[in-house]
């Protein structure tokens, strides 16, 4: 049975994630059946996407399946990773993308919601980078997308403390668009959709693109990246990162050692 249902109405695709039992934990079945409901609503060209949880969730994603992360030294966040390919899938979809964002929003899925166009929330959606937990290098990529919508002083106190934030401060932050009320949530969402169907798709699809391209233009050197490469494998080879997985499975506090 497959994790996302899909639906296409009105030129507005719904991509529904349906992982309920794991809190939508983003595995790699998931991610593998969320990039499949993105290929399938281009090809349906869908002048709008709404990712969401299912109603009334708790919890719109717990992150990154940590099950899945590797043991073996390599890099747990790789170009190739299933989860990079989501958020790129995202950035290059060919008409804004809605999260309409019920309940909290964890780790990886945090980085989901940043590459959204649009994050609708309630008063109960909070956002949570927590790789610091389990002692995960977090990608490059992603923290230029952190950096760009919240700036280095929040990013750092996200990444640093793993605490999650509240609706309110996302919303100053810019990270939400707008709080709702949860039951009028999936309303206000397809009002917003309705606005966006009603403009030139062509147009939309050209501004979408110029602002990731100028987004992105931040020029790094070879070796900068070459600097930053080293640093995640020192990470991801750590003492640390292994008592960061063992803790999380053994349902104990990690004692990080700094090594």
């Amino acid at each position: 049975m497959s994790m996302v249902n899909t639906e296409f109405n009105n030129k507005i695709g719904w991509i529904t994630m349906n992982y309920d039992s794991k809190r939508n934990a983003l595995s790699f079945e998931m991610l593998g059946n969320l990039l499949d409901a993105f290929k399938e609503m281009q090809e349906k060209k869908a002048r709008v996407v709404i990712l969401r949880a299912n109603k009334g969730a708790q919890v719109w994603s717990a992150g990154f399946n940590i099950d899945e992360l590797p043991e073996d030294g390599s890099d747990p966040l790789a170009y190739d990773n299933p989860l990079q390919k989501v958020i790129r899938s995202i950035m290059e979809f060919p008409a804004p993308v809605i999260a309409m964002a019920e309940g909290s929003i964890w780790g990886g899925a945090c980085n989901i919601a940043f590459v959204c166009d649009i994050v609708i929330g309630t008063k109960d959606t909070c956002l949570a980078i927590t790789p610091a937990r389990i002692g995960v290098p977090y990608n490059t990529s992603g923290i230029l997308q952190f950096l760009d919508i919240i700036g280095a002083h929040t990013a750092k106190e996200m990444f640093f403390t793993a605490e999650p934030i509240p609706a309110e401060k996302a919303l100053t932050l810019g990270i939400l668009n707008h709080i709702v009320p949860a039951e009028e949530l999936e309303a206000r969402t397809l009002k917003l959709a309705e606005k966006i169907i009603a403009n030139s798709p062509l147009s939309i699809r050209v501004i979408k693109e110029q602002l990731n391209i100028l987004g992105n233009a931040m020029p790094l050197s070879p070796q900068t990246f070459e600097h930053i490469d080293m640093l995640r494998r020192k990470a991801g080879t750590s003492k640390d990162y292994r008592e960061g997985i063992n803790s999380f499975h053994e349902k104990r506090k990690p004692e990080f050692l700094g090594e």
